[in-house]
């Protein structure tokens, strides 16, 4: 069943060319974001990377143990829009990996900078600061030394966990995903079931259940059908 879940839909989470993801959307996602206190008026969605626990392989295992969560895992790089929607995701990587080469590996870049050519105008998406400053990637000031960049970077991290709320329900809502003892890399297709888990998340949201970052910013998720079939209502 995964299998055909990702044939038939897993292109809805590595392509930005999404029929509800026009220049109308853009606007909106923006215009949502800034309505909340956002000091910028032009970021329509956020970007980070979780790092996913899984068993100890019993080989090569330290290509993918992380000295940061001093774990073994494995490393996905997300977009979420504030419609509630995982809009982007690229992996798996090995746990080491630092966000910034991630993002210099996955090519988003240049499929943003293509984006922005259609959309006719740039709007960016907010990181961490484990992510280089671009003309479509916005983050914190590092280091902050005045009371307005302390203010900027305060602000929109209360914005930016809602990527960090799209991470939480897939796990939360299929449990086994966060049962690592049980998540064996080099003998499950582990990339396969977060994608998967993604997806059905995904589609939980257009349906109306749950959907904690739409919540907060007041924005409502295509319907499924918009959104399994790629069109417009």
């Amino acid at each position: 069943m995964c299998e055909f879940i990702n044939a038939q839909f897993g292109h809805l989470l590595t392509t930005l060319d999404l029929c509800w993801l026009a220049r109308a959307d853009m606007d909106e996602f923006a215009a949502a974001v800034y309505r909340k206190g956002c000091p910028l008026d032009d970021v329509w969605g956020f970007i980070d990377g979780t790092f996913r626990p899984t068993c100890r392989p019993g080989e090569d295992h330290r290509t993918v143990y992380s000295g940061h969560y001093r774990l073994h895992g494995i490393k996905f790089q997300s977009i979420m829009a504030p419609n509630g929607i995982v809009i982007n995701l690229d992996g798996p990587w090995v746990g080491r990996r630092h966000d910034s080469g991630i993002l210099a590996d996955s090519g988003l870049l240049r499929a943003l900078e293509t984006k922005m050519e259609q959309m006719g105008k740039i709007f960016c998406l907010y990181g961490d600061p484990a992510y280089p400053i671009s003309a479509y990637l916005e983050g914190p000031f590092k280091p902050a030394t005045t009371q307005i960049e302390f203010d900027f970077n305060e602000a929109m991290s209360a914005y930016r966990i809602a990527v960090e709320w799209g991470f939480g329900e897939v796990v939360q809502q299929f449990a086994f995903l966060d049962f690592r003892k049980n998540l064996k890399i080099f003998v499950q297709p582990v990339r396969l079931l977060y994608t998967v888990g993604t997806l059905l998340l995904n589609c939980r949201v257009c349906l109306g259940y749950g959907g904690k970052v739409a919540d907060y910013f007041c924005l409502a998720p295509p319907t499924l059908e918009v959104y399994l079939n790629n069109i417009r209502d």
